[in-house]
């Protein structure tokens, strides 16, 4: 287990969670290219996110439960490798049907990775710690994307978004060949034939809606600026604005590892979350949506960090977290779909009311997972944790 401890290997595991993720950060630039630059339609355009993360769900779906029983040492490299390929062939076309199935294949391959990569980050000594430097990692990317993307993409056209996700792609790639330490299948210390206990379903379930909103009120964040008249350089300094707030919840989710419970947390992040979207989606003003805009992403980003230690604490053969991409991609598969159906037929308002109802039963779900952890003895860890 010392070698995944490694300075090497946890740098292969951030990088690897930046890159797996990258659709958090990008989502609402990547919506609003297809819709201002491909002249897709806003369900056309929520349908290719959907696909890509489709295919992230059903890639993470099928080969998580075989986490713990291969070494994934070239895992991550095959499916961040194959991601971008698909995004640098995307580069040429601009027609829905070739980037529909662009989207589909780049999705499973990263859900290959990502798989893998978020497996290996359970089995670590700390997991929650792991997962909050991958978050800061995010972070640190989201501020560079969301402030030098457009500007690329102004200057050499819309097509430039896939070039920028598969360089992105092809750089964890590369660090995976050279230093992704995976945990032989020998450690993996459980058989699959133990199924998950009710309170990591619970609360596997409850990041599923969190993760619904975030996608479907996020992925039409730039859109709701632009449509109520905001100029395009005041979107962007909200964009930037945000990309620097989210660098922060990952440190404190890290400082405060002990000091707060997860599921206390998960309750709380889920209220928010439904409030932020509620303000998002009504406001008319400048202020009132930038300040919720800024502060949205780092709810899900703090909360998900807490959730992702306790589900590597309860379920510890590594396949809960290894289905961390489909736990969090199902919910945000339907996300920009979803969002795209609402806005064309009743309205950006229409978002924070349906949001909020998510997140109030994602509140109840995870309220119910700590009732029902109480009457069920934890699992220990089996790992050497340090």
């Amino acid at each position: 287990m010392s070698e995944i401890n490694s300075l090497s290997s946890r740098v292969s595991l951030v990088i690897g969670h930046m890159a797996g993720m990258i659709d958090q950060p990008a989502l609402p630039i990547w919506v609003g290219i297809l819709i201002s630059g491909f002249a897709f339609a806003p369900a056309q355009a929520g349908g290719l996110a959907t696909l890509f993360l489709g295919g992230v769900v059903i890639s993470s779906v099928v080969l998580s439960p075989f986490f713990h029983r291969v070494p994934g040492r070239w895992m991550p490299t095959i499916g961040f490798g194959v991601s971008a390929l698909a995004f640098y062939a995307m580069t040429g076309f601009s027609t829905f049907g070739p980037l529909a199935i662009g989207h589909f294949v780049a999705g499973f391959s990263m859900g290959l990775g990502l798989s893998f990569t978020h497996g290996t980050m359970g089995r670590t000594a700390n997991p929650h710690r792991i997962f909050a430097m991958g978050g800061l990692m995010l972070g640190l990317f989201a501020v560079v994307f969301l402030g030098g993307a457009p500007v690329l993409i102004g200057k050499f056209g819309p097509p430039t978004i896939f070039g920028i996700f598969a360089a992105v792609m092809a750089f964890a790639s590369i660090v995976a060949a050279v230093s992704f330490s995976s945990v032989p299948p020998s450690e993996a210390g459980i058989t699959t034939a133990e199924r998950f206990t009710r309170p990591v379903w619970l609360t596997i379930v409850g990041i599923m809606l969190m993760a619904l909103v975030q996608a479907m009120v996020f992925s039409f964040l730039e859109r709701m600026g632009a449509d109520r008249g905001l100029p395009a350089e005041q979107v962007q300094g909200i964009l930037v604005a945000l990309g620097l707030v989210a660098i922060t919840p990952s440190i404190f989710a890290a400082l405060l590892q002990k000091r707060m419970p997860a599921i206390g947390v998960g309750i709380g992040g889920a209220l928010l979350q439904g409030l932020l979207s509620v303000a998002i989606a009504a406001s008319t003003g400048f202020w009132s949506y930038a300040a919720a805009a800024v502060l949205f992403p780092s709810v899900m980003l703090f909360t998900h960090t807490f959730i992702f230690g306790h589900l590597a604490r309860i379920e510890p053969t590594g396949r809960a977290v290894a289905a961390t991409p489909a736990m969090i991609m199902s919910g945000s598969t339907i996300g920009p779909l979803l969002g795209g159906v609402l806005v064309q037929t009743l309205g950006y308002p229409a978002l924070g009311v349906v949001a909020l109802t998510f997140d109030l039963v994602a509140l109840c779900l995870f309220a119910a997972s700590r009732r029902a952890a109480s009457v069920v003895q934890p699992v220990a860890r089996t790992s050497a944790a340090g």
